[in-house]
């Protein structure tokens, strides 16, 4: 499915929005949402030069989507069990610059304006999942994912579950069981808020920013960053928690 509308930026523009939606055993009732954006911020405001220009996008971006296809190419050879809604977002990174965002709700609704749309015009009449997964920035070199703080408030067995599944496939030097407060919002936390489907979002905290990589929102943020070793970590642990589900 391709959800099409309009949402209003920031700075009073009225953007095109498209959500893209792919769902396994649409009639399934007990369901796993899974979840990632798909656009990249328009100007690189993090950047110290060509700050207007749009940045490539290879992580905060490319990851999380890359990540969800080839999960979904490995439940065309083994379904899962539950039913699935893979919807990739558009509008996520169209936020407020840093410079002008405040702590206020209406600052971080700037934010995730895909995800809003879709929770006001579901594709399904009141659309529910057993829980919801967000991957996000899931791809840089020697990553590092923490147990991120909204996610421990609203989800935190699903936390816990998916770092304990990622300690025994061999990735608990990636996936470190500890909080951390980093991320002020995000696509799961309006599916959180809005539609309280309990869901997590696995993103990189890098330690040399005490927040995101150091590409982010920049032009660094470009295939050069990219590790198959970290996508693989994901993409395993992920898939092994889905097919667990009964």
């Amino acid at each position: 499915i391709e959800q099409q509308g309009t949402v209003k930026a920031f700075n009073g523009q009225q953007l095109p929005v498209r959500n893209i939606i792919a769902s396994w055993k649409p009639e399934a009732e007990d369901r796993l949402l899974l979840f990632a954006h798909w656009d990249t911020r328009p100007f690189a405001d993090k950047d110290l030069d060509r700050k207007n220009e749009p940045i490539d996008g290879a992580n905060d971006g490319g990851s999380g989507v890359g990540v969800w296809l080839e999960v979904a190419r490995h439940f065309a050879e083994a379904p899962p069990a539950l039913g699935i809604d893979l919807i990739f977002f558009d509008v996520e990174d169209y936020g407020q610059p840093s410079g002008a965002m405040g702590v206020d709700q209406a600052s971080s609704d700037t934010w995730c304006l895909g995800s809003q749309y879709w929770t006001r015009n579901l594709h399904v009449p009141g659309y529910t999942a057993r829980y919801g997964i967000l991957l996000d920035m899931v791809g840089a070199r020697d990553a590092r994912f923490y147990q991120e703080a909204i996610s421990m408030r609203y989800a935190p067995h699903v936390v816990r579950k998916v770092w304990r599944t990622a300690e025994a496939l061999g990735h608990g030097d990636r996936f470190i069981p500890e909080v951390k407060l980093f991320v002020g919002t995000d696509d799961h936390d309006v599916v959180n808020r809005r539609l309280r489907i309990p869901s997590i979002d696995i993103i990189e905290y890098h330690e040399g920013t005490n927040g995101f990589h150091p590409s982010w929102h920049t032009h660094d943020d470009s295939m050069d960053v990219i590790d198959r070793t970290t996508l693989q970590a994901v993409g395993r642990t992920v898939m092994e928690v889905i097919w667990k589900e009964r």
